[in-house]
C-alpha cells in the first residue's frame, strides 16, 4: 500500500515538473506581472521543473 502511495506522489511530482517546464512562460506572465526580466523567471521555472521531474522519477523508480 505504501509503495502505491509513493508511486502516486512521485507521479504527481513529475507531472508538476513537466507543467513547469512546458508552461514556464505562461506561468511567469500570470504570477509576475510587473517582473522586469521575464526570461530569468522563465529559466528559473524551467530549472525548477527539471529538478522536480528528476526527483519524482527517483521516487517512482527507487520506491523510497
Amino acid at each position: 500500500m505504501l509503495q502505491i502511495i509513493l508511486k502516486l506522489i512521485g507521479t504527481l511530482i513529475i507531472l508538476v515538473g513537466v507543467i513547469f517546464v512546458y508552461d514556464a512562460r505562461i506561468i511567469t506572465k500570470k504570477v509576475f506581472k510587473n517582473f522586469g526580466d521575464q526570461n530569468e523567471a522563465t529559466s528559473g521555472f524551467k530549472i525548477l521543473g527539471a529538478i522536480l521531474s528528476i526527483a519524482g522519477a527517483f521516487i517512482v523508480i527507487l520506491n523510497i
